[in-house]
């Protein structure tokens, strides 16, 4: 063999063994991870109040859901400068940077190194030493997999955080709908209390005219003065009401919303047309729609990876340390030929003696399991007692606003009839003035008892899992 070949099977004989190590450490790496099995849902099969068990529906997107367009644009800008939605977001993209960190310390870490040494012998002659090659300085053989178990967490903790992100934004859809239907409700409010409020001036004007000229009784006029005031008072109360719903929207949106975009007095025809039904679907529906389950079983699965990093922890722990390069005698003679050479350092360090560092720190594992499996059937337990809330109030709701509705309805006909038989001299005005304030009670439960349904509706919308 030639000066030649000798040289260059020299170069790659180091190559070839850091291959060969390399080659060992993937193929006999195994995971000490105990097996993953999803824990039963400790839920009945199905929901209170559920009409159907049939096929398993599909829910709407967000856009769809939500049929006016002012508030498809609401929400738009909310998901586009909500500043909790960013925290989020953010969030995500720390946590899946720990996870490349964690992913790259499977891998040998390479570094290029130059050093120099000079050293003076007892006979005081100087003796020089210069290298210069690929350093990697202990590298972990993942054997016994605990470096892989702690790469599964982590990437677990970042699938986590994504569905953390996803719970948010539904979150943020529900609150920005239920923000604006709320604005709506109050300028509904704030309109027949403003109306309501002239009529009683109007009136009191009139019982005070009637007074002075002995032709009402001063329980009428106190009567007439105590309507008079209500009205002020719950004025007052709507606008202050809407004030603090129109900042809470505002902040939801992280800017002030454009008045063309607020909500107005609803016309009855444009009432039920806000947003779309919603499939209730089933139980076993929930595990794979809401965010938050999703999130507490990715939390589940990298408590259950940090039990097998625990474990290995038991085991022999091998490390290598090798650098391939030249050394000389001479800063000169670094490239020259016969200057190459390679190190292989080889090390397995076996814990003896810890005083139960490693077995508490496994106990410690365990328990976080345990706890994450208590978490995991709450946001199971917690998903199905939303659901099944909302799914009982779109049940009553309706009959309840129907009620209202006669009610409103027997009240307007009571206050005609009052004043006719007023205008007539059957009744007295305080006849009128109790049927003024029946109607008035009437109009505002209706009202409240209409956004009632509305904000249920969103509720079983978040509740299944919709708005992401």
């Amino acid at each position: 063999m030639t000066d030649k070949k000798i040289t260059m099977a020299a170069r790659q004989r180091p190559l070839g063994l850091l291959a060969a190590s390399l080659s060992l450490g993937l193929l006999s790496a195994c995971s000490l991870t105990p097996e993953y099995e999803r824990p039963a849902a400790p839920v009945p099969t199905t929901f209170a109040g559920s009409v159907s068990e049939a096929a398993v529906p599909v829910l709407p997107a967000w856009s769809d859901f939500v049929a006016d367009d002012r508030l498809r644009q609401v929400v738009t800008l909310a998901l586009q400068n909500n500043r909790d939605l960013r925290v989020a977001m953010a969030n995500v993209e720390q946590v899946r940077a720990q996870y490349r960190i964690q992913r790259a310390s499977q891998a040998p870490t390479v570094n290029l190194g130059v050093t120099g040494n000079r050293q003076a012998s007892e006979g005081g002659d100087i003796t020089s030493t210069y290298t210069a090659g690929l350093l990697v300085s202990a590298w972990e053989i993942d054997f016994f997999g605990r470096l892989g178990s702690l790469k599964e967490a982590a990437l677990a903790q970042y699938l986590a955080s994504e569905e953390s992100a996803r719970a948010a934004q539904t979150s943020l859809v529900a609150s920005v709908i239920s923000t604006w239907l709320s604005l709506q409700a109050d300028e509904e409010l704030l309109s027949f209390t403003q109306q309501t409020q002239a009529t009683r001036e109007d009136s009191l004007r009139l019982t005070r005219l009637r007074f002075d000229n002995g032709a009402a009784s001063a329980l009428d006029l106190r009567q007439a003065e105590s309507l008079a005031a209500s009205a002020r008072a719950t004025l007052a109360q709507q606008q202050r009401q809407r004030s603090q719903d129109l900042n809470a929207l505002a902040l939801l949106v992280g800017q002030a919303v454009p008045a063309s975009l607020l909500p107005s007095v609803p016309k009855e025809v444009d009432r039920s047309s806000l947003l779309r039904d919603v499939p209730e679907g089933l139980p076993s529906d929930l595990l794979e729609r809401r965010p938050d389950i999703r999130q507490a079983e990715q939390q589940l699965l990298a408590a259950n990876a940090n039990i097998g990093a625990a474990r290995a922890a038991f085991f022999p722990r091998i490390s290598l340390t090798t650098s391939l390069g030249s050394a000389s005698t001479e800063l000169s003679g670094l490239f020259k030929d016969g200057s190459w050479g390679f190190t292989l350092a080889p090390q397995a360090l076996l814990p003896i003696f810890d005083l139960g560092r490693n077995q508490a720190a496994l106990d410690a594992s365990k328990a976080s399991r345990e706890a994450a499996v208590a978490q995991y059937e709450k946001a199971i337990q917690v998903a199905f007692r939303e659901v099944s809330d909302a799914l009982a109030g779109r049940a009553t709701l309706g009959e309840q606003i129907q009620a209202q509705q006669s009610l409103v309805q027997s009240e307007s006909e009571r206050l005609r009839l009052a004043e006719l038989r007023y205008r007539n001299g059957v009744a007295s005005f305080l006849e009128v003035l109790d049927a003024q304030r029946s109607l008035f009670a009437a109009r505002q439960a209706l009202t409240q008892t209409r956004l009632a349904r509305q904000l249920n509706q969103v509720a079983l919308y978040k509740a299944l899992g919709g708005g992401y």
